[in-house]
């Protein structure tokens, strides 16, 4: 075996370029250099009746079935909503990138406009302030702020 015709010894490292040549039994081994992953973020309007899954068993829409296809790479969803709920929604290719925007470690604030159909009274917003215990920590609104309409 030889890199760019010298003898390689056993520890070899190689850094491959556009000229590198590698030879292995006389036949030169077709390698090409790696490619930088590029970080996507699509930002993405989910109507209502999609669901935030990769699939659904009984066939139902999937926000996953309206992005772009890509090569050598997959998208990660920042967050859900619920099948019944429209909004923004953000997707990348860094699984990292996503961890770090959703996990309640960051402390990243949310902003969130609702319609309520029914009254919110004191009692519910105190609820919805204290919050309830979620699988990954708690989840609460830190404040409250009513629009009308």
């Amino acid at each position: 075996m030889s890199v760019d015709g010298k003898v390689a010894t056993l520890g070899d490292r190689v850094d491959v370029t556009s000229s590198t040549k590698i030879r292995l039994d006389g036949r030169i081994i077709a390698i090409k250099p790696v490619e930088e992953a590029v970080c996507r973020v699509l930002a993405y309007y989910k109507p209502e009746g999609e669901l935030c899954t990769r699939r659904d068993p009984d066939g139902r829409p999937t926000v996953f079935d309206r992005l772009p296809r890509l090569n050598n790479a997959r998208w990660v969803a920042v967050g859900r909503l619920d099948t019944n709920t429209s909004g923004l929604l953000l997707f990348t290719t860094d699984g990292e990138l996503a961890d770090r925007l959703m996990h309640p470690s960051c402390e990243i604030e949310r902003e969130y406009a609702v319609r309520v159909f029914g009254e919110v009274d004191e009692d519910k917003q105190r609820q919805l302030t204290r919050g309830v215990q979620l699988e990954d920590g708690p989840a609460a609104f830190r404040s409250l702020t009513f629009q009308g309409g």
